[in-house]
């Protein structure tokens, strides 16, 4: 992409973490032009349409995106991402999409039906991770936040090295594909993925870890878009 800077679509679940973003690309400055911020709204498949509207519609007037990026709070799975902290994915997977069977979970694709997972650029999310200090892994996408030590224990038993859970993230990167768009997911660790504790939560210090890494986040495209030669 000679001659322009990287056009990148970040997309979020709810207000809060639009603000918190865009509050990051800000203090980025310059660098930060060509980013969008949209909200998509709560769960995959609303999320799905929103990446999917916002891609389309810059695609009509022109000016394609290059990169999208799934953001926002999540859950944790200690001990590798604790209470603010953040996480990249290093595949973004839909942990519930599948059946439930007598000998347990079977995933859609073991099924004969699409997809569980989407790779991202594996040097450029590798890339991000180190930069912001994240834990690397497997981020899942569900339907149902888990709320039970029982279900904690039972995904990260299927997806070893899960660092974080959302349910946005399968949605955006599925809009991503649809459109030929390579996707990232970031996550700022808003609680332990395990028993609901409402009062353990601290959703001010994860929007607070997200502003921090919108403002680093040109900073590692404009280095990894130098590598690409682009």
């Amino acid at each position: 992409m000679p001659g322009r800077r990287r056009r990148v679509l970040v997309v979020t679940a709810v207000d809060a973490e639009r603000d918190a973003v865009a509050a990051g690309l800000a203090a980025a400055g310059e660098a930060a032009r060509g980013a969008e911020v949209v909200v998509g709204g709560v769960g995959p498949a609303a999320a799905a349409v929103g990446a999917t509207h916002a891609l389309v519609s810059a695609r009509l007037l022109h000016e394609p995106h290059d990169l999208v990026i799934s953001a926002g709070i999540g859950g944790g799975f200690a001990p590798a991402a604790p209470v603010g902290s953040l996480a990249v994915a290093e595949t973004i997977v839909a942990a519930d999409l599948g059946a439930q069977t007598g000998e347990g979970f079977v995933p859609v694709v073991e099924l004969g039906f699409g997809r569980s997972e989407h790779r991202p650029p594996a040097r450029l999310s590798r890339a991000l991770a180190d930069a912001l200090g994240a834990a690397y892994g497997p981020v899942l996408t569900v339907g149902t936040v888990t709320g039970t030590a029982a279900r904690a224990a039972e995904l990260a038993g299927r997806h070893p090295g899960a660092v974080a859970e959302a349910m946005e993230g399968f949605g955006v990167a599925e809009a991503g594909a649809f459109a030929g768009v390579p996707v990232l997911e970031i996550r700022a660790v808003s609680n332990a993925v395990g028993p609901r504790d409402r009062a353990a939560w601290r959703i001010g210090e994860a929007l607070t870890a997200l502003t921090a890494a919108f403002g680093k986040l040109p900073g590692v495209l404009e280095v990894e878009a130098a590598h690409d030669g682009t």
